[in-house]
């Protein structure tokens, strides 16, 4: 019997001890980690971060506003109480309000629309309309045109490539658009390219209106006057603030004159909602859109253009406005010059509960109970950075703007980002660099689901799984490994990641969240903790999750990098643009013939009039050579590294140390300081947001992009480009692998 015991005890240790293996820990680190880990669940609060959510929605809290202040001041107090070091960063942006806003259909039906949402006595945060911003659309051109209208879909390229087989044209034209598809700013960017001088985004039904669920404040769901406010700014160019590209807005920066901030839109845009979006739809004539194209309303959807002319009039205060972050630090004791960031912003475009107070108060619960640990005698080996951010719905102008403006300091010392933004009950969703792939599904293994009592990376296989076709099922079979997807724009990561090569990871629960408050008065706490996260249970599950990332990177002996994750991104990337360019000289071919064939048909009977397009350009063979040498090169080197990895944690002090140095900057050698071409700002060479999807990731943007463009000399060069930082990327990894080499234990 006491032999059984013994077993047990031995089988229980050594099954303990598997568990406890983490990436970069000795298993005697990883066991006190693990346990750090522990009593730093005890300590989050689903109460605080709902006691926390009520005061900082209590009003609307904008660039500029009292409460936007207020609230900065309030969580600088609380993070000073949790034992962190704690400064407001002032800075100086461009941030326009409207003071005029005129929208009016004219002739036979006139109908001048609201503009305003309505006072509900379910809300009690919707009657602020004193304090809150009217709905607009931040960095639109001021103006005053009456045009007839045309129905654009989404508004993005490939719908006015439909418009013109219809026969329709923008030019001169205002344009009414659906939310969705791309990021609202590109709306008007192409409509301005293609001739309209005026833009309307209106919220369909179909997308998160009356057609997905009843309507606030019964359902989660936008009612008919609800509007989605947002920036137009030109962020796929730079984000942050227009007037000081590159460099921090502080108050004796540099300033570019207005009419030379490239970013700001061209032609007014209005957002409006499918109320008066309604008698503007059925003013239009014209032949009937595509299915695709049709949304929820009670109407025929035409193209246009209308009969009657619409009068669009907007006029902005441009005035120059103080945001305030919050930067709170807790040295590490051993490498206090690593730093480990973290990020959510606090402003919102009214009240913003969903967007972003659910995911700063899962921050600040997790900072608070750090703070606890560290009291107690946890000790950090690297510096946590936590950052309220403000300003980031304007153009992530608070991120961007310490970014640019520390850019020096965190090349030096910035080991990760990790950024939060919006967050509801779900399932996980994680994107960013991959070389913290294998990383972030250690920690999802070990994170509970509050809803299923499963880890939160089995509840996310569950997901994929039920909800893949049979062969994508067949292909996810007994692979539970969470892809992380790759980042475009939309959040406080950019100048992190895309400006600086800071490794960087975004992380949110959602899936059974959904509604249509977004961007509207009423995104509020009574919403948010009737339909998003009642009990903010997942905002506790953020906490773990996110607060797991923070601690093991900040005492890892080696940093939990996996370059090998890297290269096998990469290459499928360049698998993809390779059938890109395959496709692409198909389609050309068969377009070609099907032209050429029109054109024959014409030539035998000249009175039928065909009218045909000019053949396309052929497609050339484009040489890859270069860049798949590179790759070869990067496997060899990454495959090694790893398996070199395992004994990394042996190493001195001193050599960890170096080691180290040259895992956090191995994302820098993807960045190529000229920039991608005609945004210089953009300098990784791996991610960058779409020139024409803006939120919208392209991946090896420079190569990809050209191809779609169909610009093969720019495409050739940036494979050259890419090639080079491959291989400088490869450089960066054979100095890690000499160094574990050489075994100075």
């Amino acid at each position: 019997m006491r032999y059984f015991k013994l077993v047990l005890l031995f089988l229980f240790i050594t099954t303990t001890s598997i568990a406890q293996k983490l990436m970069g820990f000795t298993d005697a680190m990883a066991v006190k980690q693990v346990d750090w880990e522990k009593q730093f669940d005890g300590q989050l609060s689903a109460k605080n971060q709902d006691t926390w959510m009520q005061f900082l929605t209590s009003h609307p809290h904008h660039i500029g506003s009292p409460q936007g202040k207020i609230n900065a001041d309030y969580m600088a107090g609380l993070f000073k109480s949790w034992g962190f070091q704690t400064e407001l960063a002032e800075y100086n942006v461009l941030f326009p309000t409207p003071k005029t806003r005129l929208l009016e259909l004219l002739g036979s039906k006139p109908y001048k629309a609201k503009l305003e949402e309505s006072i509900l006595k379910e809300d009690k945060t919707s009657g602020q309309k004193a304090e809150q911003l009217p709905s607009y659309n931040a960095y639109s051109a001021d103006g005053d045109v009456t045009a007839e209208l045309v129905f654009v879909n989404r508004g993005i390229p490939a719908d006015y490539d439909e418009l013109e087989r219809m026969g329709v044209s923008v030019k001169g034209k205002i344009v009414i658009a659906k939310y969705g598809g791309s990021w609202r700013g590109i709306k008007p960017k192409v409509a301005a390219e293609h001739g309209a001088i005026g833009c309307i985004i209106y919220s369909d039904p179909e997308d998160d209106g009356y057609a997905q669920g009843d309507v606030y404040p019964e359902g989660a769901f936008r009612p008919k006057d609800g509007v989605q406010r947002g920036s137009v700014m030109d962020m796929p160019v730079y984000p942050g603030d227009p007037l000081t590209p590159g460099v921090g807005a502080t108050k004796d920066a540099k300033r570019l004159n207005r009419n030379e901030a490239i970013t700001l839109m061209k032609i007014p845009v209005l957002p409006i909602s499918y109320e008066d979006a309604l008698p503007l739809l059925q003013s239009l004539k014209g032949p009937v859109v595509p299915a695709a194209w049709r949304g929820g309303l009670p109407i025929t959807y035409h193209a246009g253009p209308s009969l009657d002319k619409v009068h669009l009039k907007l006029q902005f205060n441009w005035d120059i406005k103080t945001l305030y972050n919050v930067i709170a630090k807790l040295p590490g004791s051993e490498l206090p010059d690593e730093w480990i960031i973290r990020g959510n912003h606090h402003d919102g475009w009214v009240n913003g509960a969903a967007d972003p107070i659910s995911g700063m108060v899962a921050e600040m619960d997790e900072a608070r109970a750090i703070g606890e640990l560290v009291k107690k005698g946890f000790k950090l080996k690297r510096t946590l950075v936590y950052c309220a951010w403000d300003g980031e719905e304007q153009g992530l102008l608070g991120s961007t703007e310490w970014a640019e403006d520390h850019q020096e300091e965190l090349r030096k010392k910035a080991v990760a980002y990790v950024n939060t933004d919006g967050n509801s009950r779900g399932f996980i969703g994680a994107a960013g660099s991959h070389t913290l792939e294998p990383f972030f599904n250690e920690i999802a293994n070990d994170v509970i689901d509050p809803q299923t009592g499963v880890s939160i990376k089995e509840r996310k296989y569950a997901s994929v799984f039920v909800s893949a076709d049979k062969a994508g099922r067949t292909k996810l079979m007994g692979n539970k490994n969470i892809k992380l997807g790759a980042l475009g724009a939309g959040s406080d990561w950019s100048g992190f990641l895309k400006f600086l090569g800071i490794a960087s990871l975004n992380l949110g629960f959602g899936g059974e969240g959904s509604g249509g408050e977004y961007h509207s008065i009423y995104d509020s706490y009574d919403h948010f903790v009737k339909f998003k996260d009642p009990g903010f249970q997942y905002g506790v599950a953020l906490s773990k999750t996110a607060g797991r990332v923070m601690m093991r990177m900040a005492n890892a002996e080696v940093l939990p990098i996996d370059v090998n994750s890297m290269y096998k991104t990469v290459n499928e990337y360049v698998t993809e643009l390779k059938t890109l360019l395959e496709t692409s000289r198909t389609e050309t071919e068969q377009e070609n013939k099907m032209i050429q064939d029109k054109l024959y048909d014409l030539a035998k009977d000249p009175k039928k009039g065909i009218q045909t397009p000019k053949t396309k350009e052929a497609v050339p063979f484009l040489n890859f050579s270069g860049l798949e040498n590179a790759m070869m090169q990067l496997k060899t080197s990454t495959e090694e590294f790893q398996k070199l990895y395992g004994n990394s944690t042996q190493l001195s002090a001193d050599k960890q140390k170096e080691l180290n140095e040259i895992l956090f900057k191995v994302e820098r050698s993807l960045i190529n300081e000229k920039g991608l071409p005609r945004r210089s700002w953009y300098k990784h060479q791996i991610y960058a947001p779409g020139y024409y999807t803006g939120y919208g990731v392209k991946t090896l943007p420079g190569i990809r992009e050209a191809i779609e463009e169909r610009n093969w000399k720019e495409a050739q060069e940036n494979i050259e480009i890419v090639s080079r930082t491959m291989e400088a990327y490869t450089s960066q990894v054979q100095q890690a692998i000499n160094l574990l080499i050489k075994k100075p234990f």
